[in-house]
């Protein structure tokens, strides 16, 4: 362990306690570890909220494609019902030709079957056979896309499952490594709290102002001015909400694109679910014309946040940490991967 102290030895002085700089410093090297696993967490979690949302898609689909189902069962029930009261109409009428293929079929199916091949129905005859077998083909391939459909619900249910195994176990490891250094930690959130309340004063006071309208650079890509600036003071009614792998609300908390997704919700935007399809939206800005209430991603669409100015972003980063300010520096600088301004 990082932290084992040193065997004090059978005579001779104590071994003096390493200063706080020392332990500081282990305790960064272990917070770089769990960085380094929460980075590639993101992409698991990313991957189970897709999966979730296709879950979610198969679902109403099934419950879509009953209903059809039992109105097609229904109109054939009617349809038939219409074609078993015209045969028995014109077997009392002594046509031969359809008194020997009813007599001589074991099924309906053979009865159609033998009426096509007779080719002497009349039109009302031949519309009545054809709507009994448009509902028996319809209920048929809504049976097999039902089957298929609760087929690839197991997969996805059976995928979902152990990508949260995933994310469970290494949740385990990064407690660990968190155990490991409880006291080191709780100096350094001490330190963050601190930074962050400096960094929210910061940015409220930034939020307040007018901000002034400035030239595009050269090399624009030509975006129009974000229209969403707004979000970021809603973003920040909620610095301080835990995360929550998968959440999407204050009440329960946020994953990062969930957090983004809900924040937009609060000005009429409907944003989709996941980082991937976040990144889809409105048009790419380049980082020099970044404005507040663009979009910010990380982690090769890994992870993705706000922009609120003055090269920060406010975001909901990993398990164990809330809703905060960053800025776009050190890890987050080299794991830039792009933004986009919601149109």
């Amino acid at each position: 362990m990082l932290l084992a102290l040193a065997v004090l030895p059978l005579a001779g002085p104590a071994t003096p306690a390493p200063p706080i700089e020392t332990k500081e410093a282990e305790a960064r090297q272990v917070l770089a570890q769990i960085q380094e696993l929460d980075s590639g967490l993101e992409h698991v979690i990313e991957a189970y909220n897709s999966a979730q949302v296709e879950l979610d898609k198969i679902v109403a689909a099934q419950k879509l494609n009953e209903k059809r189902l039992k109105i097609a069962r229904s109109n054939l029930g009617a349809a038939q019902g219409t074609l078993e009261g015209r045969l028995v109409q014109l077997y009392q009428n002594g046509s031969p030709d359809l008194v020997e293929i009813i007599l001589g079929s074991s099924s309906l199916d053979e009865i159609l079957d033998g009426i096509d091949t007779a080719s002497r129905v009349s039109d009302q005859d031949a519309q009545i056979l054809g709507e009994v077998r448009k509902f028996r083909e319809e209920i048929k391939r809504r049976e097999a896309e039902l089957e298929q459909a609760r087929s690839r619900q197991e997969e996805v249910v059976a995928e979902r499952a152990a990508k949260r195994r995933e994310i469970e176990a290494t949740l385990a490891k990064r407690q660990a490594l968190l155990a490991s250094i409880k006291d080191q930690i709780a100096e350094l959130k001490a330190a963050e709290r601190r930074r962050q309340a400096r960094l929210e004063a910061a940015a409220r006071a930034r939020v307040s102002q007018p901000q002034p309208s400035t030239p595009s650079p050269q090399g624009s890509t030509g975006a129009p001015p974000s229209k969403y600036g707004g979000v970021v003071g809603i973003a920040m009614q909620y610095l301080g909400t835990p995360y929550r792998w998968g959440g999407s609300s204050p009440s329960t908390g946020f994953d990062c694109s969930g957090f983004v997704m809900y924040v937009f919700s609060r000005v009429g935007v409907s944003l989709p679910r996941t980082v991937s399809t976040q990144y889809a939206v409105g048009v790419a800005v380049s980082r020099s014309e970044l404005q507040p209430g663009d979009l910010v991603f990380f982690n090769n669409l890994g992870h993705d946040g706000i922009y609120i100015g003055g090269n920060q972003f406010i975001h909901s980063p990993h398990t164990g940490d809330v809703v905060k300010i960053s800025s776009i520096t050190g890890y987050y600088s080299s794991n830039y991967y792009g933004a986009r301004r919601v149109l």
